[in-house]
């Protein structure tokens, strides 16, 4: 017994493999890009991640929590682009004060992850036709508002979205700022309060937590809440990104936030994972594409095919990572079973 618990890892690293692993790949990539192209080490390009991929990233934290618990979240794309449409709108087109425009949208983003948390929790959807529908909603919501392309053209918006905080000879953007903030914020809900501890017990075994007589449905409710809220959230960053706003953007986008979720730690069956994992995966998808950028004859949907590997390494890992822990349930059931006979044979001898 002492040779095997000295073969055991380290808790941390046992609790916390999934992240490791994640934070290994982006500086195996990162590491890569810098040995093959001249300039890709530098503080400016790891800034330009953040900033290319903030929107993602502020996604991607809310479908992290979704897979926690156990769930997904389809419509975050679209939603995306319905709130960017419905705030370029009232900016643009009808001349609203920003601050009023920004609390309408938070509110729209809200609304759409209040519906999939009722429709999942209290009418018994699953959350891959819940959310779907949430997608289609959303998307024709967009063609609803224009079918043509919108331009921010308030002044104060443009400013934000030049606006940039400079250190160390480099620059992040607003949005970028916005999105760490988010990552710092989410990561400590997640560790250090009883709404966190909630989410991965409801993830880890809902069962158990009903017992446990946690709130599962309230919990799984505020779940889906809080990614329709941080999708409106990220919609903010995405306009003042690409300043424009059209019933197209962000097609695709809530595959990549869940990829960065999964790529960043996170199990797909619930319990497992961590808020600033997402940050690793999100920046892991954004250097591969960078790398592709500055190989300059590649097409950029390499990116998606690596991004599938990547995908499917993880997939692997996890399925190792939980049939190793059903063995090592086992294990003790059987050294709480064994000691009996090794006392009687002890004795004997």
């Amino acid at each position: 017994m002492k040779s095997l618990q000295k073969r055991r890892m380290p808790a941390f690293v046992y609790r916390n493999i999934t992240f490791l692993v994640a934070v290994f790949l982006f500086i195996v990539f990162f590491g890569l890009g810098s040995a093959l192209f001249t300039n890709f080490f530098s503080l400016q390009v790891f800034c330009n991640l953040l900033i290319d991929n903030s929107y993602l990233l502020i996604a991607a934290i809310g479908s992290t929590m979704v897979v926690i618990i156990g769930g997904i979240d389809l419509s975050v794309g679209a939603v995306i682009a319905f709130c960017n449409m419905a705030l370029t709108y009232m900016l643009s087109i009808m001349k609203m004060p920003i601050i009023p425009a920004i609390m309408i949208v938070l509110c729209i983003g809200s609304l759409f992850g209040m519906l999939h948390g009722w429709l999942v929790t209290f009418k018994g959807f699953q959350p891959f036709i819940a959310t779907l529908a949430g997608q289609f909603i959303a998307r024709g919501a967009c063609y609803l508002i224009t079918v043509d392309t919108i331009f921010v053209d308030n002044p104060l918006i443009v400013k934000i979205a030049i606006f940039k905080f400079r250190f160390f000879g480099s620059f992040i953007s607003i949005g970028a700022a916005l999105a760490l903030v988010m990552i710092i914020v989410f990561q400590i809900v997640a560790d250090n309060t009883q709404f966190g501890r909630n989410v991965y017990a409801v993830g880890g075994n809902e069962q158990s937590a009903n017992l446990m007589g946690l709130p599962v449905r309230r919990t799984k409710f505020l779940t889906y809440t809080l990614s329709g809220f941080l999708s409106a959230v990220a919609s903010l960053a995405f306009m003042l990104y690409v300043l424009s706003a059209t019933g197209t953007h962000g097609d695709g986008l809530h595959l990549d936030a869940v990829a960065s979720a999964v790529i960043g730690g996170a199990l797909t069956s619930g319990g497992v994972g961590l808020i600033a994992g997402t940050l690793f995966g999100v920046l892991t998808q954004g250097t591969i594409r960078t790398m592709i950028t500055f190989q300059g004859t590649l097409s950029s949907w390499w990116a998606k095919i690596a991004t599938a590997f990547l995908l499917l390494l993880f997939i692997l890992i996890q399925r190792a990572i939980v049939t190793n822990r059903e063995r090592s349930r086992v294990a003790k059931k059987v050294e709480v079973i064994d000691p009996v006979p090794a006392a009687e044979t002890q004795g004997v001898g």
